[in-house]
Parts: C-alpha cells; structure tokens; sequence
C-alpha cells in the first residue's frame, strides 16, 4: 500500500516540480486520462501531450496542485486504486479550485504504475443545467 502511495505523491511533485517526464513515467504505456468536458486520453504519448500544455499553464498561472486527504489504498494482487481530494492553490490567492479523483494502478514487473485516472472538477462549479439551458 505505501509503494502504490508513494507513486501519488511523486505524481503531485513531479506536476508542482513542472516535471512532464517525470510525470509521464508514472503512467503504464495504455493508461487511460479521463477528466471533465474532454474525450478520454489514452496512452503515454498522448497523456504526455495532455499534460505539457497543462503543466505549462499552472506554472504560468501560479498554481500548485495540493492532495486534502490523500485516501486509502486498496490492493488486491497487481491492481490498486486510490481515492483523493485535491486543491488547485494559487501562490497569491490561494485555493482556486477544488475536485475529486480516483486513480486506477497496475504492477508490472515489480513497481506500481498509475492505469487509469478519472477526475473531476468541484469547485469552480459548473451548472450543467444552466449551460444546457443557454444553449436553446
């Protein structure tokens, strides 16, 4: 369970360090990206793509990614999943936005790499009924 959260945490590093190899490496080569308003991501190429333009903006923006709680670990034989709560911070403004997310893991060849994320957006709400609505 602590090798499974210990790829956790080197994921936020890695993302607040602006590190995009570094947080690409932690992904198996089909993993899956799945975050709110956009088509799935799948594999390490295109997660790398996904996640250099967004890395770049919240350096540009000030923002660090902070886990609040970090969940529970759950094993069982080569697969794992985590459940956590996070907070985009901004450097001068504090909490800016805040979500949930749950993150898929699988062990191959004795180390622990993240599957699958899915992940949404709480806070900066957005009223999906309200949108539906401006469309008519």
């Amino acid at each position: 369970m602590s090798a499974v959260a210990a790829v956790s945490l080197a994921w936020k590093r890695a993302y607040n360090d602006r590190d995009i190899d570094a947080v690409v490496a932690l992904y198996t080569e089909d993993a899956v990206l799945s975050v709110p308003g956009m088509p799935h991501v799948q594999g390490r190429e295109a997660i790398a793509g996904f996640f250099r333009s967004r890395i770049e903006k919240a350096g540009d923006a000030g923002l660090q990614v902070e886990d609040v709680p970090l969940g529970d670990v759950v094993v069982a034989g080569s697969l794992a999943w985590q459940w956590q709560t996070f907070e985009m911070v901004h450097r001068e403004l504090g909490v800016v936005g805040s979500g949930a997310l749950c993150t898929l893991f699988r062990k191959l060849d004795g180390a622990w790499f993240i599957a699958g994320d899915i992940s949404n957006l709480a806070e900066p709400r957005v009223d999906l009924y309200a949108h539906v609505e401006s469309l008519r």
